[in-house]
């Protein structure tokens, strides 16, 4: 739809006049931007049986804010909604073995080390990307419930470790089975080679932001 000018000031849409210039303009910005609704059409070609509410979150952005690319939400938006799920299985599976998250990580990060399970406060902390006070804290607490203890480094007089107790690694070992038990329940709907072409797809998202 062309604009033409008149001499009576007044805009000119194709034979549609448009008294308020400021207004045409906006429609023609909202409703007439072929590139954005072709992208939202080719983004939109779902199949209406496998849309899903950020199908629709999309749709209602491209409707109100045509002149805003939103595809980013047709991933982001699903892997917020995936993570907050994730974290609650994930919470639910510690629960029903007595920990808590942080709990769990700790605990974790002693068993994945390998025999015999000891770890120093340092690495502790780059494993669980939390402060040293926080994990003094927290070495603390689990070490008052008999599932960590500390033991002098042999190679600092002045340092301690950390190592897991047995009650320690039963109490991991159970909540790590049925994580990945409920886990598997989410991934249900994938076969291997899709699961496997997710996982190489959010290692190249994460990528950028490892922590080094």
């Amino acid at each position: 739809m062309g604009r033409t000018g008149g001499d009576d000031g007044i805009e000119r849409h194709g034979s549609t006049v448009c008294p308020d210039r400021e207004r045409c303009l906006t429609f023609e910005k909202k409703y007439l931007d072929i590139k954005n609704l072709e992208r939202y059409r080719r983004q939109m070609a779902t199949p209406p049986g496998d849309a899903d509410e950020v199908d629709a979150i999309v749709g209602a952005w491209h409707r109100e804010r045509p002149d805003v690319d939103v595809a980013p939400m047709q991933v982001l938006s699903r892997v917020s909604r995936l993570a907050r799920h994730v974290d609650r299985v994930r919470k639910e599976s510690f629960s029903a073995h007595g920990l808590e998250s942080w709990e769990f990580d700790v605990l974790a990060a002693l068993r994945r080390s390998g025999e015999p399970y000891v770890l120093s406060p340092g690495r502790l902390v780059a494993e669980t990307l939390v402060t040293s006070g926080t994990m003094t804290n927290r070495v603390d607490r689990l070490a008052t419930r008999g599932l960590v203890e500390r033991q002098p480094d042999p190679s600092d007089r002045r340092g301690v470790l950390v190592r897991l107790t047995t009650a320690g690694r039963e109490q991991v070992d159970g909540a790590l089975a049925e994580l990945m038990r409920s886990e598997a329940g989410i991934l249900a709907d994938l076969d291997q080679a899709e699961a496997d072409a997710l996982a190489a797809t959010l290692r190249t998202l994460v990528r950028s932001f490892r922590v080094s």
